[in-house]
């Protein structure tokens, strides 16, 4: 008699997204949960976000995958 049923949450639920609208709770939901993983990264002791190593721009590219080289084939010597 002192618990709630599934149907007196559904009934909070349902009362909850009248007054507050989806979008709010939307809004809501994704702040909790950004709050949440930075409160984990935090614990592990992981930095924040650490820069990403930039290629220079005079450093050699390689060629896209499948372009033919202009190199001369290379002998074997077997």
């Amino acid at each position: 008699m002192g618990g709630l049923s599934i149907w007196h949450w559904l009934i909070v639920l349902l009362i909850v997204l009248v007054i507050f609208g989806t979008s709010r709770l939307k809004n809501v939901g994704g702040d909790l949960g950004k709050a949440i993983r930075e409160f984990k990264h935090s614990m592990n002791g992981e930095d924040e976000k650490k820069p990403e190593p930039q290629l220079r721009a005079d450093a050699p590219q390689p060629p896209p995958a499948g372009a033919e080289s202009n190199a001369p084939p290379r002998d074997r010597a077997e």
